[in-house]
């Protein structure tokens, strides 16, 4: 069995298919299945979806008369074969690491749903979304509860920052209502909710989001259906509600619940200039490419740097840690608890002052306490920083799994062996020229 079915509707979406298919076909977490299902398009999003299942056995394709998005998705279920299901719409795409960090997600925490982060993006800028501010798996309940605070927040109602179990779907004959033109993905979320055991929220970004004019999702919204929706789709919010908290808790609840009403839909301000709104690419590790031939061993560990401040820029991400944060934290672990911040700079190529703000933020969050003397600094690790070491060994695995890639079992032996050797070289020399 495959472990992840994307399933993504498609229609008349040539102008960005490509940039979403890429996304998906360049994941780093390769078990996955495609399932683009087409909604009798008139562009050449049919022959485009074609040409690629030609190239990759990865992907399946179904072309259909039009019937709306929810038939569509509905059909992608039918179809799919994966142990979790993942939503993508034809305007956005996927981070690299998004299905990896999704499916690591929910099979480490044990859960029957995962909500992410998201990257709203609007022209060439973006900012970041996410509501839940905890970093634990969460009771049905408690995910209801947050879901109170701001229950038009896309973060709760969409699909696509979400992973799902198939075998759940399927068993309570989950679809969406194609009877509905607005809001059918919150109404499939809050019934997938009550079928959940638990829910983790990923504070980590696992997708681009555009809204785009004409799109799929929102060539049904306008004013009139909008009011209309927004009254017909309470009924199934209060139901939910009632379903979920017993009768007591429900009615303390019940002006709370009723706010639904009033809400407005949020889907994250990107505004130019003001905090938290960064030029699209800058939020992503920038990489230089020389010219040279796969032969430049300088060039061989550059890469590998990059390659490791991209798996820790997530880490980063989930405890709300800036990238330098937990180079610093990693230098600590890997160097003598007794140094100095100049060794630290030293070692991170972080300046000396950096590397002190960054040591003063880890001692704030209650990952480190640190004693500074004439001869440097004393550290020593608290508990809390227990989850942040682990997820930085699991990117040091990571790292070495894109490494090896396509590497034999003897090759990977073959490969630690020599790379042991050079490292024991290298240190002899360094220790050779300090004499």
């Amino acid at each position: 069995m495959v472990k992840v079915s994307v399933i993504l509707p498609v229609y008349n979406a040539e102008e960005h298919l490509q940039h979403c298919i890429d996304s998906i076909l360049a994941q780093e977490f390769e078990d996955l299945e495609l399932i683009a299902v087409d909604d009798g398009s008139k562009d050449g999003s049919p022959a485009m979806l074609d040409d690629y299942a030609a190239k990759d056995s990865r992907i399946k394709v179904i072309h259909k008369e039009n019937g709306g998005v929810s038939s569509t998705r509905n059909r992608g279920l039918e179809e799919a074969q994966g142990e979790y299901i993942q939503f993508i719409d034809s305007d956005d795409w996927l981070p690299a690491d998004s299905i990896k960090l999704l499916v690591r997600a929910m099979e480490d925490n044990d859960c029957d749903l995962v909500v992410g982060d998201f990257y709203r993006v609007v022209g060439d800028n973006v900012s970041r979304k996410g509501s839940i501010t905890v970093n634990r798996v969460l009771t049905r309940q408690e995910y209801a509860s947050w879901m109170m605070e701001s229950p038009a927040d896309y973060y709760y109602g969409v699909l696509w920052n979400k992973l799902y179990k198939r075998d759940l779907i399927h068993t309570f004959g989950l679809r969406m209502d194609p009877e509905l033109s607005f809001c059918e993905d919150f109404v499939f979320n809050l019934e997938y909710i009550l079928r959940c055991r638990s829910i983790f929220p990923l504070q980590v970004p696992v997708y681009y989001y555009v809204r785009t004019e004409g799109s799929l999702v929102s060539q049904n919204l306008n004013l009139p259906r909008l009011i209309q929706s927004k009254t017909s789709i309470y009924a199934y919010y209060d139901q939910f509600f009632r379903t979920l908290l017993d009768e007591e808790t429900y009615e303390q609840e019940r002006m709370h619940i009723a706010r639904y009403l009033v809400s407005a839909g949020t889907d994250g301000a990107v505004i130019p200039l003001m905090p938290g709104t960064k030029k699209l690419g800058s939020e992503q590790i920038s990489v230089l490419y020389d010219a040279a031939d796969a032969d430049s061993r300088i060039s061989s560990s550059y890469y590998m740097k990059k390659a490791f401040d991209h798996l820790l820029s997530s880490v980063a991400l989930k405890y709300n840690l800036g990238l330098r944060d937990v180079q610093i934290f990693h230098a600590l672990r890997e160097t003598e608890a007794d140094t100095h911040h100049k060794d630290l700079s030293d070692y991170t190529g972080i300046s000396h002052a950096m590397v002190l703000l960054s040591l003063q933020k880890l001692s704030l969050e209650g990952y480190i306490r640190v004693h500074y003397s004439t001869e440097g600094i004393q550290v020593s690790f608290l508990k809390h920083a227990d989850a942040l070491s682990a997820d930085i060994d699991q990117a040091v695995l990571d790292l070495m799994n894109l490494c090896m890639k396509d590497f034999t079992e003897e090759e990977k032996k073959m490969a630690e062996d020599l790379n042991r050797r050079v490292y024991l070289n290298l240190r002899r020399s360094l220790e050779e020229y300090e004499q």
